[in-house]
């Protein structure tokens, strides 16, 4: 069971990080006529939100190890 949640924890953690990297390319790549102020906003919220994702799967795969290694020695 252990393994099947560390899987699922890396395929989300995949998935964002694509998300991350998609979301820089097109803040990047738009031109300067397009680039308005609140669109910069909205992108700079996703990648915010998307970065929390990444501390929270952290924390989660940390606390599943946690538990993986308590059951292990109990």
């Amino acid at each position: 069971m252990f393994m099947e949640i560390a899987i699922g924890a890396i395929g989300i953690g995949v998935i964002l990080m694509v998300g991350y990297v998609v979301i820089g390319q097109v803040k990047t790549t738009l031109p300067t006529s397009f680039n308005d102020t609140n669109l910069t906003n909205s992108m700079e919220g996703a990648q915010l939100t998307i970065f929390a994702g990444f501390g929270l799967l952290a924390v989660g795969v940390i606390i599943m190890a946690a538990f993986g290694l308590i059951n292990i020695f109990k």
